[in-house]
């Protein structure tokens, strides 16, 4: 009997120890399953609130000038000037700018603009692969409720290999310029680091 008794209990055992695993396993992946979830809604809302906050930036932004953010500047060498004040949530101040102007008279311009410190400051702008900054603005477009603002100027820039980007930051201002060679329009994003 004794023989009999040892192989059932430790049967009994085995079979229990495995349910109690199979039991752990799926309480496991019900916690595994209900935290993505969970995370994946937080993720949405902060995404969400977020782009609410951005979309009411730019459609509460106010009217600007380039001259608001680099004094002096020359009437004669701009045209066609649009511009707004907009504040994106987690980012400095910030200007968008939109205006037709000579590249060749507008670096150099640029490029003397009075500085706070010069150690943090480019002596020259530089020309860039546009490739991020595409991206960027698509990523930001697809979140943005249709009639938001005319995004008509993005494919333009997708398309188009002649257009020309440029970084330049005279701190506290940090100008990421867009430039068509064909109808010398510029689009400048200024980020003011206070």
């Amino acid at each position: 009997m004794k023989k009999f008794v040892l192989p059932v209990i430790t049967t009994l055992l085995l079979v229990s120890c495995n349910k109690i695993e199979e039991k752990i396993d799926q309480t496991v992946q019900k916690t595994t399953e209900k935290v993505q979830q969970k995370t994946q809604q937080v993720v949405e809302e902060s995404v969400k609130r977020a782009v609410d906050e951005s979309v009411n930036s730019l459609t509460n932004s106010k009217n600007a000038t380039l001259n608001e953010v680099f004094p002096g500047t020359a009437t004669s060498i701009i045209s066609e000037e649009k511009g707004k004040k907009i504040k994106i949530p987690g980012r400095p101040e910030g200007y968008i700018f939109k205006y037709k102007a000579d590249i060749a008279v507008l670096l150099p311009f640029l490029e003397n603009q009075p500085t706070s410190d010069e150690s943090k400051s480019d002596k020259k702008a530089r020309k860039i692969d546009g490739q991020n900054i595409i991206d960027k603005i698509s990523l930001a477009s697809k979140f943005l409720p249709e009639n938001t603002f005319d995004t008509s100027f993005l494919e333009d820039i997708k398309n188009d290999k002649n257009i020309e980007y440029y970084k330049l930051k005279r701190f506290p201002n940090s100008s990421t310029i867009i430039y068509n060679p064909k109808n010398q329009t510029i689009i400048q994003y200024v980020e003011v680091n206070k």
